[in-house]
């Protein structure tokens, strides 16, 4: 499963999604050794991240990234319309149980920015932050944005990452009163494990078999991080042809790694040759 539903309480006016990644999550964190720590606090981030593009009404890509001072220096992810993830994660040590969010984050600010591919422009918001966490932040953030009361869950494995989110609608109230409370007193009964194991369907029916809901036909999301050689090029270019080929002297060959794709590029002789007799 790579995919993501919504779906709705028909009578409540509640709505939800519910996401699960097994081979994308895989590649996103492959040979990255992070802690369970860390990977879930990546996994909170990228579920997020899924959450907000799957809205996307335009081409473009949704960019979620915090950088300080803290344990964790980088956190990002990156979602395109067309739901394709990547993403990375940049710590100094590892974080321990009861380390609180200011340590891990330290003074770093939660930035989210939206890119609109048809207009070329970037639109960016602060998103502000909440001590209990990244899921409470972002139940806050969804709660402001859009007006709606929001309740998350997110689990991760090294195999798979899951989450699920439901948003009280305006209407809800008057559909029914106590329709929220039961909805979230019900969802919060589920265990990390059943949100990594099961499908839409099995996890919505265990929960919900009580209620009219409808599961609308799943969205597939997809791990990519294609390598832009370009733009490594450039980097050689701007070092500057005398320092390029020192550096090629010195070790035989110019290793670059790319970071957010965790990959190394290398350029050899003939390379930067290429590269100084062309751009210049």
């Amino acid at each position: 499963m790579n995919t993501i539903n919504r779906f709705l309480f028909k009578e409540l006016d509640i709505r939800g999604q519910y996401l699960s990644l097994d081979d994308a999550w895989q590649d996103m964190i492959l040979d990255r050794g992070y802690s369970a720590q860390v990977r879930q606090l990546f996994g909170e981030l990228s579920a997020l991240g899924i959450f907000l593009a799957s809205g996307m009404k335009h081409k473009g890509k949704l960019t979620l990234q915090i950088q300080g001072d803290g344990i964790v220096s980088l956190l990002l992810v990156e979602v395109t319309n067309d739901l394709k993830i990547r993403g990375m994660v940049r710590s100094s040590e590892a974080i321990v149980e009861g380390d609180s969010l200011d340590k891990i984050l330290g003074k770093g600010q939660i930035v989210a920015t939206l890119y609109n591919e048809q207009t070329d422009h970037s639109f960016q918001s602060l998103v502000s932050r909440n001590s209990k966490g990244l899921i409470a932040t972002f139940e806050d953030y969804f709660s402001q944005s859009e007006q709606l009361d929001s309740k998350l869950w997110v689990s991760s494995t090294q195999d798979n990452l899951s989450a699920m989110l439901l948003q009280k609608m305006p209407e809800a109230d008057h559909s029914d009163s106590e329709g929220w409370i039961r909805v979230g007193a019900l969802a919060a009964t589920t265990t990390n494990e059943e949100l990594n194991l099961l499908d839409a369907e099995s996890l919505l029916h265990r929960l919900f078999h009580e209620e009219t809901l409808q599961l609308f036909e799943a969205d597939w999301v997809s791990y990519e991080c294609a390598q832009n050689r370009e733009r490594f090029e450039r980097i050689i270019f701007d070092l500057g042809e005398q320092d390029a080929r020192d550096l090629l002297k010195e070790q035989g060959e110019i290793s670059i790694h790319n970071e957010i794709c965790n990959e190394h590029l290398f350029f050899d002789e003939q390379d930067v040759n290429r590269i100084f007799n062309l751009k210049t």
